[in-house]
């Protein structure tokens, strides 16, 4: 499982055969009812057990905003900041040529489409400052001038090469503060 590193899965190897009880068995139950009911939410891609996830759904939100990402798990941090109160996309991934992965084998024509039919103002690309993201940023910049809607990109405190996820909520909430157009 990834961030369980060899000890870790040794000793949750051990724990669960040692287990007294049905721990192990509800755990698994557990981890088998949300592979069945958690499922991306169709118009952002974050997580949901409902038609549209929470944040869609909530129309205090600034519905002319429009923060992409590349993973549904980069909104959670985001969302910690507190700083943002627009709506998401995540693509589900970013262009890496070395990994196979194409424009086709992500979520552009999804954000295409709710760009034609949403009317956002302002759209922030959120992706992580490295070849891969930035590929794709520019990628994305390109598609999406044709449209009238400002093109912002966050701020740069986030360390090369790292991610969303690996950041802290005063660097991401400066980040989105201090946004710049593209």
């Amino acid at each position: 499982m990834p961030g369980i590193g060899p000890r870790s899965a040794e000793r949750i190897a051990l724990w669960i055969v040692q287990a007294r009880g049905d721990q192990p068995e509800t755990i698994a139950r557990s981890i088998a009812a949300t592979r069945e009911t958690v499922r991306p939410c169709p118009r952002c891609g974050f997580f949901t057990m409902e038609e549209l996830c929470g944040i869609c759904s909530d129309t205090s939100r600034a519905a002319d905003l429009l923060c992409v990402v590349e993973q549904a798990t980069d909104i959670l941090p985001l969302e910690k900041t507190s700083a943002f109160r627009g709506h998401y996309h995540s693509l589900g991934g970013r262009i890496s040529p070395l990994d196979h992965v194409g424009p086709d084998d992500l979520r552009i024509k999804e954000l295409l489409a709710r760009v034609e039919a949403e009317k956002f103002s302002e759209i922030i690309l959120a992706l992580a400052a490295d070849v891969e993201g930035e590929a794709t940023t520019n990628y994305l910049v390109e598609l999406l001038k044709p449209f009238p809607v400002t093109l912002t990109r966050i701020a740069h405190g986030l360390p090369a090469g790292g991610g969303l996820e690996s950041a802290d909520e005063l660097t991401l909430y400066q980040a989105l503060s201090g946004r710049t157009k593209l």
